[in-house]
């Protein structure tokens, strides 16, 4: 089943702006480039997707991006994640992939085997179904609210709905609009870093998993050790 990979990327300076109360500026902006980076070469590396799109209007990761082989989308009217998404989404219908995995950028310790399990999984449930009716894979965050991967077959099964509330949102969406819908909580993107208190459980579990994350790890330094990395402007 062709898949796609729908990743939006902000501008580097934009973003995570609620870290700037723990880390200095020149660290936020290392670090979301270095999480962004990380998300990208975890979907390149999981075999089950075809093609990564992301969509920005941030130079460095529309440089990064196709040199990784990505297609590159222009965010031009710079209106927040779900419009990027949706950008993402038209993209993906445009080349006929039968289905779309919307994840965002702040997830660096994607696992590709975690997700190359998690498209497993829905591949085999539509091939057992006759006429497998449109359906939708919501993957919430860490505190069962928003939402840090959706999978929607086909790629606009339902319109992207992020920040908060949005994993209550996308169901409710699924239901008005007749699409099938699951829960999966792969433990590797149930992370994502938007305050303080989530970049600790970032460095805790940098510290004691498996070697991935290279460039969040050389963000936040060689230790990546549990204490609190609080800097002060």
């Amino acid at each position: 089943m062709r898949t796609a990979a729908i990743l939006p990327v902000k501008r580097l300076q934009q973003s995570k702006q609620r870290l700037r109360a723990s880390i200095d500026e020149r660290l936020r902006v290392q670090l979301v480039q270095a999480m962004a980076e990380d998300v990208l070469s975890a979907l390149a590396g999981c075999d089950a997707i075809e093609r990564t799109i992301v969509v920005t209007s941030e130079p460095h990761m529309s440089r990064f991006a196709a040199a990784q082989g990505a297609l590159v989308v222009p965010d031009t009217a710079e209106e927040g994640q779900s419009a990027a998404v949706a950008l993402g989404v038209a993209q993906a219908c445009a080349c006929g992939y039968a289905r779309a995995l919307c994840v965002p950028g702040d997830c660096p310790t994607l696992d590709p085997d975690e997700l190359s399990e998690l498209l497993d999984e829905d591949g085999t449930r539509a091939t057992a179904a006759r006429r497998p009716p449109p359906r939708a894979v919501i993957v919430p965050d860490r505190h069962d609210t928003g939402t840090n991967g959706l999978l929607l077959s086909p790629p606009d099964a339902i319109s992207p709905s992020f920040g908060p509330g949005s994993c209550a949102r996308h169901r409710a969406l699924a239901d008005a609009g007749g699409v099938v819908w699951r829960l999966r909580r792969p433990p590797s993107l149930l992370l994502d870093v938007d305050t303080g208190d989530d970049l600790d459980v970032l460095r805790a579990r940098l510290a004691g998993s498996a070697p991935r994350a290279a460039c969040t790890r050389v963000a936040l330094g060689a230790g990546c050790d549990t204490a609190p990395h609080a800097v002060t402007a």
